[in-house]
């Protein structure tokens, strides 16, 4: 990869409908496997739970396998949701892959539950307080993973002074503030939440206060990417995401839908339009549509990174996507 503007992988682990759990997780190894040798920065996986379209929930135990499977590039969580853990357990895994895999390991936070409320209570915290108690918790994570003090009692084993890099990560601009406060980089979910994008990156950088980790803000932007060799094949395997959002909206809990024909045969007009909003930053199209919603994207946001989620069913396709992406030579020319 060349420019100013590191790109990285979101694999948001689809469960394909038709595949199951182990051919996610084979199709996730591949997909670290080929971003290390296509020159991608870094490849995260994010907690959810109780999502029959979502292989991930066991975040720590994947970056494990996807860990074992690579030599270089950086792995790590986009992100854990920290309510649903205690920080000293967080702590425990993290340092544990840090030892396994040595200066490769992000921590990407997030205050979602990252499943349903019901859910939620299952995973056995007080939503409530844990939610809370984010900023204290994210101070307890700093103190288990730092160098430990001749005083403190609780010590992370592995974890303490492995000084695992935090990320914090969000769609509104409280954790915008957050990140600031900080002073630790900053991760958006603009392909999925795009409405406080540029609000909250301005927040971030105005009120940024370096810190031990970061001395100058940093930021990250996610983007949905269906990139194929024509704009019409783009197009069709597009419709599996606009699928899953109008399945989200439904409240119906399925794999990760085949491409249609024509969405319109599934998708009605308000969801279509509802769709179109949430994904507005989705880069779909050949190479060279590609590269120019790109483009402008990243000059409209500043972004220092672009992390991809590839939502493509099939695995070979969403290969194709990564190395198409990786490959232009439009885009290494011009970003």
């Amino acid at each position: 990869m060349t420019g100013s503007t590191a790109f990285s992988i979101l694999d948001l682990a689809p469960i394909a409908q038709g595949q199951g759990i182990a051919q996610t997780l084979e199709h996730s190894r591949q997909m670290a496997v080929q971003a290390e040798k296509l020159g991608y920065n870094r490849v995260w996986l994010a907690e959810h739970h109780g999502m029959r379209g979502v292989g991930s929930s066991a975040t720590s135990v994947v970056l494990g396998h996807i860990g074992a499977a690579t030599n270089k590039i950086r792995i790590g969580s986009g992100g854990i949701m920290l309510p649903n853990h205690s920080p000293l357990v967080i702590a425990e895994q993290f340092g544990t892959l840090a030892a396994l895999f040595p200066d490769r390991v992000d921590l990407g936070l997030g205050r979602a539950p990252g499943t349903d409320m019901a859910t939620a209570r299952a995973l056995r915290r007080n939503m409530q307080a844990s939610v809370e108690d984010y900023p204290s918790d994210i101070r307890a994570l700093q103190s288990y993973l730092g160098s430990p003090s001749d005083d403190q009692t609780i010590i992370a084993v592995p974890g303490s002074d492995s000084h695992v890099p935090l990320w914090l990560l969000g769609s509104s601009l409280y954790s915008a503030q957050l990140a600031a406060q900080f002073g630790l980089p900053y991760s958006f979910a603009s392909h999925f939440a795009p409405d406080a994008l540029f609000d909250a990156f301005n927040i971030y950088r105005s009120q940024f206060k370096p810190s031990a980790q970061l001395n100058q803000p940093y930021t990250m932007a996610g983007v949905m990417a269906v990139i194929a060799d024509t704009d019409e094949e783009a197009r069709y395997l597009y419709t599996s995401l606009q699928q899953q959002f109008a399945n989200l909206r439904r409240g119906a809990n399925k794999p990760f839908a085949r491409p249609v024909d024509d969405i319109n045969t599934v998708c009605s007009p308000a969801e279509l339009s509802m769709i179109a909003h949430t994904l507005q930053y989705a880069i779909v199209g050949s190479p060279e549509t590609a590269h120019a919603q790109l483009a402008r994207f990243i000059e409209n946001t500043l972004a220092d990174e672009v992390i991809f989620s590839f939502p493509i069913h099939d695995q070979k396709a969403r290969l194709h996507s990564m190395q198409l992406l990786a490959s232009s030579q439009n885009m290494r020319k011009s970003l």
